[in-house]
């Protein structure tokens, strides 16, 4: 059930002074035109009565059961000993059924506080019946309904009353549920609603995480490949420069062409990453790159002093989706970069791409040192890449001395995501 605010606390007493100062101008009407005759109780009972009336009615919802009985009892005890007021009662009891049908919590006690005050009533109402009806007519009695014939007026009378009553506990007791069950409802959708934008702010946040993750397995695959590529090509220059410069000047030329795709490949990188309205990921910002472009990473291997050879086998069935293939190259380009820096001199390495009806396999194998086995961010932008092709991938030493990367992608699996 909904807690009760300040706001329904404040209308529920305004709505108590209300039926307070209405209360005392029904009873004081009452009083004065003698509604009950010599039988009427006294003013000063019924300004009594109304107060009873009024002061649950301030605490109905806190405390619905309890204001529906005191409601009732009073209400009960008015009619039974003439206390001179009709509207106030009238609306009191209805107020106080209609608020334990919607905001009683517990469904049962107000099922049973309502049936209760309503058998109540009607056996009270057919007992004043029955005395009436047994009670001799006196003609000259003014306001006396006669009893004579099979629908006399008394009869008409008494089944308007049972109408009235049936149409005003009903009332109430309907209104009370259909009310109780808008509650329910209108809370269930709060906390759907608060659901939703938990799960929204959930999903919205893991989004920038994984724009991150790939914004860093982009940027660390351009960045360290190239400055890695340049590292080693200074070198070389700087052996070269004083015994052979025209050879340096060619290896400086190589670093020179490096730096401007390392640049080229960054600045794709940003205007994707700048674009609103692109529906690129970062890992597919550079588009040349693909399978065929694995020849060149093969030849930048081969200038920068690792003897590299590439080799294919079989030809592709289908051409396996763009971001597959743009992973497959970053795959071959981590990995040469790793045998180039970890292998040692002497090294060589061996790039194998393979095609069958089911897959894609990429194999890219070393020789000399095996490097660090301990993962770095290379190794887990590799098995990022693997994993979001829908492929799997083997990273390690070889038994025979070297290095292994291996990566696998399905053919029918290639349907990928970009996270």
């Amino acid at each position: 059930m909904a807690r009760l605010t300040r706001t329904q606390r404040r209308n529920d007493l305004v709505l108590a002074v209300v039926l307070f100062l209405g209360g005392m101008l029904s009873a004081v009407l009452s009083s004065v035109s003698g509604i009950y005759g010599d039988e009427q109780g006294s003013l000063a009972i019924a300004l009594v009565y109304v107060a009873v009336l009024a002061a649950p009615i301030a605490v109905r919802r806190k405390w619905p059961s309890v204001t529906a009985v005191i409601v009732s009892v009073a209400y009960f005890l008015a009619v039974t000993f003439r206390i001179p007021e009709l509207y106030a009662g009238n609306i009191a009891m209805f107020i106080a059924l209609y608020t334990v049908g919607a905001w009683e919590p517990n469904r049962r006690r107000a099922t049973i506080v309502r049936v209760a005050i309503i058998v109540g009533m009607f056996a009270w109402l057919f007992v004043v019946m029955f005395q009436d009806a047994t009670q001799p007519v006196d003609p000259d009695v003014e306001g006396a309904f006669s009893r004579v014939g099979a629908f006399s007026p008394f009869v008409a009378y008494q089944l308007l009353m049972i109408g009235v009553n049936a149409l005003f506990f009903g009332g109430a007791y309907y209104f009370g549920d259909r009310s109780h069950q808008q509650m329910r409802e209108r809370a269930a959708l709060e906390e759907r609603t608060a659901e939703l934008e938990s799960e929204r702010e959930v999903t919205a946040a893991q989004a920038v995480a994984l724009d991150r993750v790939r914004i860093a397995r982009e940027l660390h695959d351009v960045v360290a490949h190239h400055v890695s590529l340049m590292g080693v090509q200074a070198g070389v220059a700087r052996s070269l420069l004083s015994r052979d410069p025209d050879a340096a000047r060619e290896t400086l030329a190589s670093i020179e062409g490096s730096a401007r795709a390392s640049l080229h490949e960054l600045r794709q990188l940003l205007e994707t990453l700048r674009s609103p309205d692109s529906d690129a990921s970062p890992d597919t910002a550079p588009t040349t790159h693909g399978l065929t472009s694995i020849r060149a990473l093969v030849d930048e291997a081969e200038a920068a002093g690792l003897r590299t050879t590439f080799t294919v086998v079989g030809e592709p069935v289908i051409d396996p989706p763009p971001l597959v293939q743009v992973n497959l190259y970053r795959i071959a380009q981590e990995a040469l970069t790793n045998a180039r820096r970890h292998a040692g001199p002497g090294a060589t390495a061996d790039v194998r791409l393979r095609f069958s009806r089911e897959a894609v396999e990429l194999e890219v194998s070393n020789t000399g040192r095996a490097g660090s086995t301990t993962p770095g961010l290379g190794q887990l932008g590799m098995r990022e890449r693997a994993a979001v092709s829908g492929g799997s991938i083997e990273i390690g030493p070889r038994s025979r001395g070297g290095w292994l990367v291996r990566v696998r992608v399905p053919l029918a699996t290639a349907e990928v995501s970009h996270a």
